[in-house]
């Protein structure tokens, strides 16, 4: 039931949230590689994401008649229960039609996973939407960032910026997993993971 002030109405058809870390010292890097991705969609689809009350930049985008929220929490990826679990009774989405983008370290640079529900594979920012939602049956769009060489540590990986080939090639990945957000709102996710999660090995 939705508490008084928020949705009433018809729910969005998805939330799309990209999980990250915030402030300019973050942006760009390994970590905050789906809230690129939802930045991108929102630049595709002319969606403006907006701060509130959520703790998150929050904006919507009508895609081939389909409500589509966009989400970035502006809590630290470890927090990103606080914010997602207000965002899914604001849109009135149910955890099976919220769909997580985040960085894998289980997935080399480049590889593109589609998941629904299942394991958190050590990942923090999981684990804080899984203990909000009470469920861990969203959907998740993993982004291959792959492990750091044996003398770094995983945050220093995570935490730190591609040289410029890297990158270049690595906003093709999160191009591709926008596509593949766009796919699981048009198609459903399993149309999605047979599709993208076959592509590459």
């Amino acid at each position: 039931m939705l508490r008084r002030g928020e949705r009433s109405g018809t729910p969005a058809d998805l939330l799309v949230v990209g999980l990250g870390n915030p402030g300019e010292e973050y942006r760009k890097t390994r970590h905050n590689a789906g809230a690129d991705v939802v930045e991108l969609l929102a630049q595709r689809h002319g969606a403006r994401l907006k701060g509130g009350k959520y703790q998150a930049l929050v904006g919507e985008a009508k895609v081939g008649g389909r409500r589509m929220a966009l989400a970035v929490p502006l809590t630290y990826m470890n927090e990103s229960g606080n914010a997602v679990a207000p965002l899914a009774r604001r849109f009135g989405v149910e955890p099976e039609r919220i769909v997580i983008v985040h960085d894998e370290l289980d997935l080399d640079p480049g590889v593109l996973k589609l998941k629904a529900g299942g394991g958190l594979a050590g990942n923090n920012g999981l684990r804080s939407i899984k203990a909000h939602l009470k469920t861990d049956a969203f959907l998740r769009v993993r982004i291959g960032v792959g492990k750091p060489k044996s003398k770094e540590y995983g945050a220093d990986h995570v935490l730190s910026r591609m040289g410029r080939r890297a990158r270049a090639d690595f906003d093709v990945t999160l191009a591709e997993a926008a596509d593949a957000v766009e796919m699981i709102l048009s198609d459903g996710i399993e149309a999605a993971m047979n599709r993208y999660n076959t592509r590459r090995a």
